[in-house]
């Protein structure tokens, strides 16, 4: 989907047409019918950065299956999974507001953008089954993971996952399964969301149209230059309250901005790969997100995983993803120079210090970026045993900008997680950052919101106010007693979605 509809002085300017654009501007006009909005998108086509289906596992992250949320804490083996239960209740939230845009026609064909697919955590060696263990003890006693299955018997876990298990030599091997698991094209809910975004009043969409430049406006709120890509024209739209959502583009339009809040962060590219089989016979085999554990020298987001994914109707698997060095911030229109232009003399520090702290990732970066397609198949080899060279061919994934910034007078603290930077008097938001983003998306930009409009969150009782878009939005949905409600509003949402 491409747009050329421009809306003069907004309240609003999105940029960029991720799934973080797309859930703030849904969310925004639903709550104010009257809001005027203008979405900016450097592409020719909608979402094709890091929310497209190509670019990321498409996991629903939900705390089910990934092992990295779950860290050991105690001598006698125990994990915590604070962190697992606080993005299950976020991804439930990204759910309900999903199911609310199905049942009031915004979205159509859930399927389009998602699917029921089970999550599981895969292990073997016996360190690694005594973690599996303890942790499904702890996650199976929380409401949210009762229906959990987990077995240390490989005949079991054959049927869950038959490619796991086949040709396997006999070592201690153990999995965990919840059926309860998703598949999303982020990329396909962003284009629904904003094609219904630009058919309302008041709102319009422009794709191959750059934000280059940003201004504070002595009167307040933004001056925000456009460059049409199409025709080279430049021309100046303002706004009360900008969004940079434009994925690895943000940090050098936070940068533009001059806003205090901006100094010292930094951003360090990280490309990704895949391996992508398309063989009928065998992906028919395997049906589930198989998560392991992560290399010990491995950021989070680099969690190995061998994934069913359903982009366009079509069934593929991809393992991966294998970090590749880059000096581009964006897949679509980068440049090599992104990096070098993005150094400032309030970041550089920092960058610096991240390079001589984190040795073992910038090794990790270089040997992942230097390696052949016959180690990449070694460690496809650990999940799936009988996996042949000639079945999978390696496919460009998404890039990562992680943020780097001086956290309490210390340089060099690298983020994995996003991050939302506003100014003093919340005129504009950036959001910075990784996975798991794009699953908890709408949990952030409800905290973005909370932030900088509030007074959308208290409008009086009408078929609009948040409790209506998303029912549990103050629900607290942790202690035992939710559980009723959880489970009824779950399945709610899941109907609507066609997860059940």
């Amino acid at each position: 989907m491409s747009g050329t509809k421009h809306v003069k002085n907004p309240d609003v300017i999105l940029v960029g047409s991720g799934i973080m654009s797309a859930n703030l501007g849904a969310l925004l006009k639903r709550l104010q019918p009257d809001l005027k909005i203008q979405l900016y998108e450097v592409t020719h086509e909608l979402a094709q950065e890091a929310s497209n289906g190509w670019h990321n596992a498409g996991t629903g992250h939900a705390g089910i299956c990934e092992l990295s949320y779950t860290p050991f804490v105690g001598d006698d083996g125990s994990v915590d999974i604070t962190k697992a239960i606080e993005i299950f209740q976020e991804f439930e939230l990204s759910k309900q507001f999903w199911a609310h845009a199905v049942s009031t026609g915004m979205v159509d064909q859930p399927r389009d953008f998602i699917n029921p697919v089970p999550h599981i955590s895969f292990v073997h060696g016996q360190q690694q089954v005594d973690f599996l263990t303890s942790r499904y003890k702890g996650m199976s006693a929380h409401h949210f993971f009762r229906d959990m299955e987990f077995t240390t018997d490989p005949a079991t876990i054959r049927s869950w996952a038959p490619l796991l298990i086949e040709g396997r030599e006999d070592m201690p091997v153990a999995a965990t399964k919840m059926v309860a698991g998703t598949d999303v094209n982020f990329g396909a809910i962003s284009q629904k969301l904003i094609a219904w975004l630009g058919q309302q009043e008041g709102c319009g969409v422009a794709t191959s149209h750059r934000v280059i430049d940003l201004e504070e406006s002595s009167s307040g709120g933004w001056e925000v230059r456009i460059k049409d890509l199409q025709t080279n024209r430049v021309m100046t739209n303002s706004a009360k309250f900008v969004f940079v959502g434009a994925g690895g583009g943000s940090l050098p339009l936070l940068q533009k901005s001059k806003i205090a809040e901006s100094k010292g962060f930094g951003g360090f590219p990280i490309g990704g790969q895949w391996l992508v089989c398309d063989k009928p016979e065998i992906v028919a085999k395997h049906q589930a997100k198989v998560y392991g554990q992560a290399l010990d020298e491995a950021p989070t987001m680099a969690v190995p995983h061998l994934d069913t994914r359903i982009i366009d109707g079509k069934k593929s698997l991809l393992f991966g993803p294998f970090a590749a060095w880059t000096t581009k911030f964006l897949h679509e229109g980068g440049s090599w120079t992104d990096l070098p232009r993005s150094l400032k003399l309030d970041n550089l520090g920092t960058l610096i210090k991240v390079g001589l702290t984190n040795l073992p990732l910038v090794k990790y970066l270089v040997k992942q970026g230097t390696q052949s397609m016959a180690s990449r198949m070694r460690l496809l080899r650990t999940y799936y045993p009988e996996a042949n060279l000639d079945d999978w061919k390696l496919e460009d994934a998404g890039i990562r900008v992680q943020a780097i910034k001086k956290e309490d007078g210390e340089a060099g603290i690298v983020h994995f997680g996003t991050e939302v930077v506003t100014n003093a008097d919340k005129s504009i938001a950036a959001l910075l950052g990784a996975s798991p983003g794009a699953s908890v998306s709408v949990s952030i930009m409800l905290e973005l919101i909370a932030t900088c409009m509030p007074q959308l969150l208290d409008m009086p009782p009408s078929d609009t106010t948040i409790e209506t878009l998303i029912p549990t939005y103050r629900e607290n949905l942790l202690p035992a007693e939710a559980a009723d409600r959880y489970f009824r509003l779950s399945e709610a949402a899941n109907q609507l979605l066609g997860l059940l």
